[in-house]
Order: structure tokens, then sequence, then C-alpha cells
């Protein structure tokens, strides 16, 4: 078991001006899973190779417990990778997969036997250990991918998109899984997705990335209720935050539908005649009073729905999005009115996107 450090972690690849990942700084700690997430060309998997030790470091460190592994090749590093595409041996049983980091490690026949048969209990394979892979589900070829990682007690658990190649009832099963297993074992995790709710659901943490830099690593909680910037607020949430610039009252608050959301101290004394106001769809609501919306789309997903809407805001038209229960949505082309609920809104500069400190 290990922590792991990435201290001002640089990579610059050749020919390219614009680092992957630009002098990132994350302190994982012992048996905590973290996910690294952001869009594509973020630096996500980028920084999760230079763990791994597939991608050089062009400058900074990476640690893990007390080792500088920066320089060290990937087999020195102690750590076990599950790939998206399983990367299985297609001639070898499952098996004779599970067991092949063990067999290049000269491990003893019968403690590799142990083991094994140990992991394929622990992943339900006890049943499938003489197949072959074109003989499984991809879900099982995933448990068989992850079995030969898990059998190597590493110190690490690195995951790419391991779930990117499964249908979405599967994915929903194997975060399930996966988040178990991590559990119970207690090693050290990091793992990489695009998906925003794969994030939310698996990492104790989450660390989002853009352009390589990192914008915020808290609690998929602290993400959603405290953004940084109007990158991690569009970013964390689907449907996402409503973000849209309004100019300042003069009386120390900003005219909303009808409300009025207090600005803000650090804003109101900053003097600037616009701010960026966020409000997720929760905090919307539909009324009979409010901001005159007309209604584009209606997403129904069981006893909520989210209402898809058209406005007119400051003298522009900007889409927005409110959460209702399915049994009080309206129909498709309705005409709404959308009230914000002001303890609820999120405040952000209008140059930089930082957020505004409350109070």
């Amino acid at each position: 078991m290990a922590d792991v450090r990435y201290i001002e972690a640089t990579r610059i690849y050749p020919g390219t001006e614009a680092p992957a990942v630009d002098r990132l700084n994350l302190h994982i700690e012992d048996g905590e899973f973290v996910v690294l997430v952001g869009p594509s060309g973020s630096g996500k998997t980028t920084a999760l190779r230079m763990l791994a030790g597939l991608e050089e470091v062009d400058a900074g460190a990476i640690l893990i417990g007390s080792r500088d592994v920066t320089d060290l090749a990937p087999k020195r590093r102690d750590v076990a990778m599950v790939f998206q595409n399983y990367a299985l041996y297609p001639y070898l049983t499952v098996e004779q997969n599970i067991a092949f980091p063990l067999r290049i490690a000269k491990v003893r026949k019968s403690e590799r036997s142990r083991r094994v048969h140990e992991v394929a209990e622990l992943l339900g394979l006890t049943e499938f250990l003489q197949r072959k892979p074109g003989q499984l589900s991809g879900g099982q070829r995933q448990r068989v991918a992850m079995g030969r990682a898990i059998v190597r007690e590493p110190s690490v658990f690195l995951m790419d998109e391991p779930l990117s190649n499964l249908d979405a009832k599967l994915r929903v099963q194997m975060r399930a899984d996966i988040a178990a297993l991590q559990s119970r074992l207690g090693v050290t995790t990091v793992y990489v997705t695009h998906d925003q709710s794969e994030a939310m659901t698996l990492g104790h943490r989450v660390a989002l990335l853009k352009d390589g830099k990192l914008q915020q690593f808290e609690s998929p909680r602290e993400l959603y209720d405290r953004p940084v910037n109007t990158f991690v607020a569009g970013f964390i949430g689907s449907p996402a935050m409503n973000l849209c610039e309004l100019p300042c009252g003069a009386n120390g608050s900003i005219p909303f539908g009808g409300e009025t959301v207090p600005l803000p101290a650090a804003a109101a004394s900053a003097g600037w005649d616009r701010i960026v106001l966020g409000l997720r769809p929760e905090s919307l609501e539909l009324a009979g009073q409010g901001i005159p919306a007309h209604v584009e789309v209606i997403e129904e997903i069981g006893a909520d729905a989210y209402v898809f809407c058209v406005a007119e805001v400051a003298g522009e038209e900007v889409k927005l999005v409110a959460r209702c229960e399915t049994r009080h949505a309206p129909t498709r082309e309705a005409r709404v009115h959308l009230r914000p609920r002001p303890d609820e809104a999120h405040v952000f500069r209008p140059d930089t996107g930082e957020r505004v400190a409350d109070g």
C-alpha cells in the first residue's frame, strides 16, 4: 500500500509547445480511490501513463510512497494497470491470463495456483477458469483483466477507462462492483474516465483537468456544491449548471426573474458592471411568475423531468434547464415561467470565471 504524489509533474510531447500535463500537483492518499476526469485532450490519460511509466516526465517528479519513481522502468514501480481494451491473450485460458504476471515473476506453481483461485473467487470467475477470452462476455473479460492486475498485489491500481467498451446497463453494474472491490482490497486506485457520472459515482475524490491543468480536486459533493470556476460548474452535473452573464444591480444584488440574488461582499466591493450567475436545474422552479420561457424539449427520467427552455435574459436569448416532477412537467412548445432560488445561486467573476467567495 502507498500514497501517490505528483509534484509539478509536466509532460510536453515532442513537436508541441503546450504541455499535455502542466505542473500537476496531486496527493492521493494511501488506500484512496481517485478519479481523473475531463474532456478529450485534458491530459488525464497522459497523467495516468506518467504514473505507470509509459510516458516520460519532462519536469517535476512522481512519488509512490517514499520512492521517487520518476525515472524508474514500469516493471519497477509496483503498479498494475487495467486497460480499456482488456489486453488479454486470446490463446490462453482465463486461469493462464490471470496467472501470467506471476509466471513472468517466476512465482512457484503452487503459490500461483492459490492466488489465481483466490482472485477468481473474489471476481466470480471460478467457473470460467478453463475458458478462452473469446468465449466470455465483455463484462467477464473485464473481470479477467482486473484479476490479472489484482493477482500481482501491487501498491497502486491504475485503470484507464476500463468500462467504456461495455453497454450502459453493464457499466452501471461494473461501477458498483469496482467500488466494492476497491473498498474490500483497500488498494490505492487511480482511475481515468471522460464520463463525469462514473467519476462522481466511484471517486472518494475527483481531479478535474482541462488543457493539462488541474482545475479542482475535491470530493464529488464538493465539486457539485462549490465549483471553483465556470468550467467546473459547467462540466460537473448533468444537465450542466445554467450560467448567465447579468448586469449587477445598484443595491448590491442581481435582479433575475422577479427575484433578487444577493451579491457576495467580494463581488459588491469589486465594482464589476456584470457578473456570471450560476443555477443548477433544481434551483430553477416552474412558477406562475418569473422569467418567461419557451419549452423546447422535455427529458423524462422516471419521477423527475428536465425542462429545456429558451428565454430572454438581459436582452439576450439563452438556454435554461429546470428540473421538476414528471407529473407536473409542461408539454413541449409550452410557455412557462422560471423562478430562481436565490439562496442556491453561485456567483462567478465575469473576467476569469473564478468563483466569488461567499460572505
